[in-house]
């Protein structure tokens, strides 16, 4: 008999992250257990019309935990994008939203 390995989420999202069903109840809600965020340097890269322009550039990334099989860290699309060669990294993905457009939550995490 071959043995599961059990998987684990951890949120480093700076809020919950919560998941709904197709009919947009909640069945999930993913605290927040650390946040990983990208170094950011801005850079005054001209002026248009009297106005500085800038570019933001990003670095390393911060608060990221060494890979651990097994376990699964919901980021943001950034951190996600930045670091394409880790496979424990997920995302929110298909946003719900309320009468009013605001984000209640999503359907899954995109991989």
């Amino acid at each position: 008999m071959t043995k599961l390995k059990k998987m684990t989420i951890k949120n480093f999202t700076p809020h919950p992250v919560t998941i709904c069903n197709n009919a947009g109840e909640i069945i999930r809600v993913i605290q927040p257990e650390g946040l990983v965020r990208l170094k950011a340097t801005t850079v005054q890269v001209g002026e248009i019309d009297g106005i500085p322009t800038t570019r933001t550039e990003f670095g390393q990334a911060e608060g990221l935990p060494e890979f651990q099989e097994g376990v699964f860290l919901v980021v943001s699309q950034l951190v996600k994008t930045a670091l394409p060669s880790r496979s424990d990294l997920l995302v929110p993905a298909e946003v719900v939203r309320d009468e009013k457009g605001n984000i209640i939550g999503c359907k899954s995490l995109g991989i």
